[in-house]
C-alpha cells in the first residue's frame, strides 16, 4: 500500500470523502489520488516521492509555477508583520489599483476571500441594483457552490432550474434560469418567458468547467446587447480566466465591457482570495457607500494580497507571449497525433488553458461534452498519471500551462500522450 493510499484511508475517517473539495477524491476516474507534499516550478511531488509534470496548477492560479522564489519571499516577509487585522491596509489599495489598471472599463473593485464569495456578491449587487430576483446562468458553467449556482436543468424545460444538491431550496432554484453556452437563442427564450424579472446573466467567458470551451464569435457581445435590451446586467465570471488568458483577462481578449466582473485564482498567486467589481454606478451601491450589504473579516488580508500583487507584477507581455508559444506547441502536437492516427478526439485551447476531448465532434457547450467517451478518458488519465503527468481527474475540467513549463516538457508530454492513446485505442 502506498503512503497516499494510507492517507486516504485515514482522511476518510475525519473528512467527508477524505478530501476538502470533491473533485480531489477521483470519484470520476476511480483510484486513489496522490497526496501532494510539495511543488516546484512545473512539477509537484507526492508523499511517496514521485514527481509529476503538473497541468492542474492548483486549478489555475499557479501561472508562474509552484513556489516562485520572489512570491515565497514576499509572503514570508509580510507574514512576520501579522496575518490579518480586520482593518484597512495600504496593500488592499495597491492591489485594487493594480487590477483596475489592467482591466479596460473596470472602475471599482471589492476584495473578498474566494471565487464563490465573489460571484455570490456580484449576484447580490445585480439584484439590489435592478430590484429583480431571477438570474440566468449557463448549463455547465460553474460559479462556486452558493445555493443560486447549484442548479441543474429540469426535465423537459431548458428554463426551469432544479436543485442539483440536497440543501438547496427549491425557491432558490426557481430564481435561477438555465440556458446553453454559445446558444444565444436559448437565452432569448428565457428572457421572453421571464419578462422584466431577470437581474443579470452570469457567464464564464471561457467555459472552464466542462473542459476549456471558448465563446463563439460575437456570443459575448450579443449577450451584453440582449441583457441591456431587457434592463439586466451582464456579469463576467473571470475567476478562472482573469489574468490567465490575457493581461486584462477575457475583457481584453474579447473586447467585452461587462457591468460586473468576478475574480479569483491568479489574483491570489496561490493564496485564497477573490474579488468583484465593475461600473462605479453599481459598486457605489455596496455598503458602506450604499445599502447593498457584503462583508468579510479576512477580505483583503495582507498575505493573500501580497501573493497576488507579486504575481500580477510578473505577468508582463513577455509572460503572455511565452504562454502562447507553449500553448501553440501543445496544440499543434496534439493535433498532429489526432490527425496522423485518425483518432476520434478534438481539442480547444485559449491561451494557456486547454482540453483534449474524447469525442470527434468539437464541443461548444455541455451537451457537446456529454458525447465524450468517458471510459476511454479515464483509461487515458490513469496511464498518464502512472507516467508522471498530473492532469485534471475529469473530462469536464480544463488543463493549465505555466511559464515554468519548458518546450522540452511539452515534448515529453506529447510523446507520453501518443503512447497512452495507442493503448486506449
Amino acid at each position: 500500500m502506498t503512503k497516499s493510499q494510507e492517507l486516504m484511508q485515514r482522511a476518510q475517517k475525519s473528512i467527508p470523502g477524505g478530501v476538502n473539495s470533491p473533485v480531489r477524491a477521483y470519484k470520476s476516474v476511480g483510484g486513489t489520488p496522490p497526496f501532494i507534499s510539495r511543488g516546484e516550478g512545473a512539477f509537484v511531488y507526492d508523499v511517496d516521492g514521485k514527481r509529476y509534470l503538473d497541468f492542474v496548477g492548483s486549478w489555475g492560479p499557479m501561472i508562474l509555477g509552484h513556489a516562485h522564489p520572489a512570491i515565497i519571499a514576499a509572503v514570508q516577509k509580510i507574514a512576520t508583520q501579522g496575518l490579518s487585522f480586520g482593518a484597512p491596509t495600504e496593500l488592499e489599495i495597491d492591489l485594487a489599483e493594480l487590477i483596475i489598471d489592467r482591466v479596460p472599463g473596470l472602475e471599482m473593485i471589492r476584495l473578498v476571500s474566494s471565487g464563490t464569495e465573489a460571484t455570490m456578491s456580484a449576484i447580490r449587487v445585480a439584484r439590489g441594483v435592478t430590484g429583480r430576483d431571477k438570474i440566468i446562468k449557463f448549463d455547465g458553467n460553474y460559479h462556486g457552490h452558493a445555493d443560486a449556482f447549484l442548479i441543474a436543468a429540469g426535465s423537459g424545460a431548458m428554463t426551469l432550474g432544479e436543485p442539483n444538491s440536497p440543501g438547496v431550496p427549491r425557491g432558490t432554484a426557481a430564481d435561477t434560469l438555465l440556458a446553453q453556452f454559445n446558444d444565444l437563442d436559448s437565452v432569448e427564450i428565457v428572457f421572453k418567458e421571464n419578462s422584466d424579472q431577470i437581474a443579470a446573466v452570469i457567464v464564464e467567458p471561457v467555459n472552464g468547467n466542462t473542459g476549456c470551451i471558448p465563446p463563439k464569435e460575437d456570443f459575448l457581445h450579443d449577450l451584453k446587447s440582449l441583457c441591456h435590451k431587457h434592463g439586466s446586467l451582464l456579469i463576467l465570471d473571470e475567476v478562472m480566466t482573469g489574468f490567465r488568458i490575457a493581461a486584462g483577462g477575457a475583457v481584453e481578449r474579447y473586447s467585452i465591457d461587462p457591468d460586473l466582473i468576478t475574480y479569483g485564482k491568479v489574483i491570489g498567486g496561490g493564496m485564497p482570495i477573490g474579488a468583484y467589481g465593475g461600473k462605479r454606478e453599481y459598486m457605489e451601491q455596496v455598503a458602506p457607500a450604499g445599502s447593498i450589504y457584503q462583508a468579510g473579516t479576512l477580505s483583503g488580508n495582507p498575505v493573500a494580497v501580497t501573493a497576488g500583487m507579486e504575481t500580477l507584477k510578473r505577468l508582463t507581455n513577455d509572460t503572455y507571449e511565452t504562454l502562447e508559444q507553449l500553448g501553440q506547441q501543445l496544440e499543434a502536437g496534439i493535433q498532429s497525433i489526432i490527425s496522423r492516427k485518425a483518432l476520434p478526439l478534438s481539442q480547444h485551447r485559449v491561451g494557456s488553458m486547454f482540453t483534449l476531448f474524447f469525442t470527434p465532434e468539437l464541443p461548444w457547450n455541455t451537451k457537446g461534452v456529454e458525447s465524450c467517451d468517458i471510459d476511454r478518458f479515464n483509461k487515458y488519465f490513469h496511464i498518464m498519471l502512472e507516467n508522471a503527468f498530473y492532469l485534471a481527474p475529469s473530462q469536464y475540467e480544463a488543463g493549465f500551462l505555466s511559464v515554468s513549463h519548458k518546450p522540452e516538457n511539452i515534448d515529453d508530454f506529447l510523446n507520453s500522450m501518443e503512447s497512452a492513446l495507442n493503448v486506449v485505442f
